[in-house]
């Protein structure tokens, strides 16, 4: 058997990268940014208002109060997006609104709430010092900074980022769009009538899912029977729109178990037993150039085969670092056997400890069902507890690794 750590090598040595399109920017959500885009002018560009009020002089009103007001001839109004040119002097303000530019000569805004609101003249009952409320030009972005750097997944920040320094196209790297297909003939549809041996299908819904968790693009196939022609056409079919396929099932050492009859030695797939629990049976290769990922068919098995094999790869797909699950130390609440020479993916609840020590700050209870068919205990779980391959008896109190699963 090959270790956990040597399959997933050999994955992230071959999956490739996807080369990057030019997208418009709400297409390119979700993508990764390919290379770094710099701002072409300040942000902001100009001085301008940080509140609805007046632009004044700060000297003439550094006396005023409540009982003694500064009153000043308002002059004029200068909106947002006002292209003209303004300015005052002492002794004179402006109504300005938010975001408007600031006039020369003005050297503070006071806020319409420190004010009687007035259009002609206004009475001013405190004083501001000189910069009060005040945006200065290039105080968030300077001129040439990049605000994105490559390799960033774009969320909705970093589009608002990119529009706001003018960007209307960005080149990124693509969600991989990854065909899911399981395979058997016990399975059936949800929603449809179930004959003695048979069972709905849930691992194609669940890696779909899983795909799109993963910041991919999940199309489902419906399933196929176990017919080896059935099953190489569908595949052979689906590598026109697939930067990636995942299957379930058909992969063990059954006299049926057509996705391992009909793949060896096509392409560059080969079929492994992997040292962990569930899961062992994998299988990855590149098929006319696309990465095809062959879980097992029990639904926790192929669940944690996803989220050790293929989430990273999505990730290296994308130029990212192929990180695993986000990880956290806990305390076992319960005593746990695993074993000897595998890795071994617990289920379980992991909870958060205000009032402990931040070093004991998580523990985590084993699920009660551990089979590899049990989908209430995972769909139940969340966070895997990651066994090392010599960890046999470890006691409750006992600190271990934990995989935080999708939430």
């Amino acid at each position: 058997m090959r270790t956990v750590d040597e399959h997933l090598t050999d994955i992230l040595a071959n999956v490739p990268v996807l080369a990057p399109l030019d997208l418009a920017l709400l297409e390119a959500a979700g993508g990764v940014l390919a290379e770094p885009v710099a701002a072409p002018v300040a942000l902001p560009p100009f001085d301008n208002s940080a509140m609805d009020g007046y632009a004044v002089v700060a000297e003439d009103v550094a006396g005023a109060s409540e009982n003694d007001p500064a009153v000043l001839p308002v002059i004029g109004d200068i909106a947002a997006g006002d292209s003209g040119v303004s300015a005052i002097r002492p002794g004179l303000v402006a109504r300005i609104m938010t975001g408007a530019p600031m006039p020369a000569g003005a050297d503070a805004v006071i806020p319409v709430e420190w004010t009687d609101g007035g259009a002609a003249t206004v009475r001013i009952s405190r004083p501001a010092p000189s910069g009060h409320y005040i945006r200065r030009a290039g105080e968030d972005v300077v001129a040439g900074q990049i605000v994105v750097g490559p390799d960033v997944r774009l969320g909705a920040t970093q589009l608002g980022m990119l529009a706001a320094v003018g960007k209307a196209r960005v080149p990124v790297r693509p969600k991989p769009r990854v065909v899911v297909l399981s395979t058997g003939s016990e399975l059936r549809e949800p929603g449809t009538d179930l004959a003695p041996g048979q069972i709905w299908d849930s691992n194609s819904f669940m890696l779909t899912a899983a795909v799109v968790e993963a910041g991919g693009v999940g199309y489902r196939q419906t399933m196929v029977e176990d017919d080896p022609r059935a099953v190489l056409e569908t595949l052979e079919d689906q590598l026109m729109r697939a930067d990636a396929l995942v299957t379930s099932g058909g992969v063990s050492m059954g006299a049926r178990d057509v996705v391992k009859e009909v793949l060896t030695g096509v392409g560059t797939v080969e079929f492994h037993k992997v040292a962990m629990r569930p899961g062992k049976p994998q299988g990855f290769g590149l098929l006319e150039g696309t990465p095809i990922f062959t879980l097992p068919g029990n639904p926790v098995s192929a669940y944690v085969s996803f989220q050790v094999f293929v989430r990273p790869a999505l990730r290296a797909m994308q130029g990212l670092p192929p990180e695993p699950l986000p990880t956290v130390t806990a305390l076992l609440a319960e005593d746990v056997r695993s074993p000897q020479g595998l890795r071994h993916f617990v289920r379980g609840r992991l909870t958060f400890n205000r009032d402990t020590p931040m070093r004991h700050s998580y523990t985590v209870t084993p699920a009660e069902g551990q089979g590899s068919h049990q989908l209430g205990s995972l769909s139940s779980a969340n966070a895997l507890i990651a066994l090392a391959e010599d960890a046999v008896d470890l006691p409750a109190g006992s600190h271990v690794e934990v995989l935080r699963l999708p939430s």
